[in-house]
């Protein structure tokens, strides 16, 4: 008897210790929450991509822009990245990882051990992507995009498994981009149509969302996203004392060239963590 009621006392304390803990391993995730991320992005370079022309105006690219004895002006090349000098031989300055930091609001609700939601995502991003072509003048022609924010709805579907949440999501994305040119042919004048675009496209991904606390959570996220920028056209002109030789303004079309890079697509790839706060 004596044993029995130190045998009883440990069995409610074990169940009093166990019963928080089995709370804590299988919590319940419906309802609203808002988080912050932060992480690095790349930029997938495209190797093949190059400048295209149109040569005679008329909104088709595709054209080759040669010298006045009949020889491709841009045989040089063209690289991913900006140009280290006006010779193709040196060859390009890959861009840089690039970082975002976000702030989402979402809302789950949980059926067994599925949780289905939807989240809205704002970014601050920091990325460029560059495009160089060189022509045998020597010259470059460099063309530059850049990220500064991003915007998503996306759709996550998910399996809970005690304080672990592994998802899958996608959705819309929408971007802002700059454009910029620049050059280190003295001869043209260069004219741009807009230096702002709109970018939409969509994001797909993975990541795992770890319970700490019953109203706090960390994430671990990878993000795809890929992004239509638009067309950003240059035209190459006369600026005055161009001459007639001048391959943007040969003969029969001296009206000019315009230019712009062969892929208006973005690859994005983002690693993040991040924490949420639920209510």
């Amino acid at each position: 008897m004596k044993y029995l009621l130190p045998a009883a006392t440990l069995s409610l304390l074990m169940a009093g210790v166990a019963a928080p803990a089995l709370a804590q391993s299988a919590p319940d995730w419906s309802g609203p929450y808002v988080g912050i991320y932060g992480g690095a992005v790349d930029n997938k370079e495209n190797d093949g991509e190059t400048l295209v022309f149109d040569r005679n105006l008329d909104g088709v690219f595709g054209e080759t822009v040669t010298t006045s004895g009949g020889a491709d002006a841009f045989a040089p090349g063209f690289c991913g990245g900006r140009a280290q000098s006006n010779e193709a031989v040196t060859g390009c300055l890959g861009d840089d990882t690039g970082v975002e930091g976000s702030i989402r609001a979402g809302y789950d609700w949980q059926f067994g051990s599925i949780v289905a939601g939807i989240v809205a995502e704002w970014s601050a991003v920091d990325l460029s992507d560059t495009a160089t072509g060189f022509s045998s003048t020597p010259a470059n022609y460099v063309f530059n995009r850049e990220i500064n924010d991003m915007a998503a709805l996306r759709a996550r579907v998910g399996y809970a498994m005690g304080p672990a949440l592994i998802y899958a999501t996608g959705g819309a994305a929408y971007a802002g981009v700059d454009n910029s040119f620049s050059t280190t042919n003295t001869a043209n004048s260069f004219t741009t149509t807009r230096d702002e675009d709109d970018a939409d496209g969509w994001q797909a991904g993975a990541g795992l969302e770890w319970r700490l606390a019953p109203n706090l959570s960390v994430t671990g996220e990878y993000l795809y996203t890929s992004l239509n920028t638009g067309d950003y056209v240059v035209r190459a002109g006369n600026n005055g004392t161009t001459p007639a030789t001048n391959p943007f303004i040969l003969a029969p079309n001296t009206a000019g060239t315009d230019i712009a890079r062969s892929s208006d697509e973005m690859e994005l790839h983002a690693f993040r963590i991040g924490m949420n706060v639920r209510f």
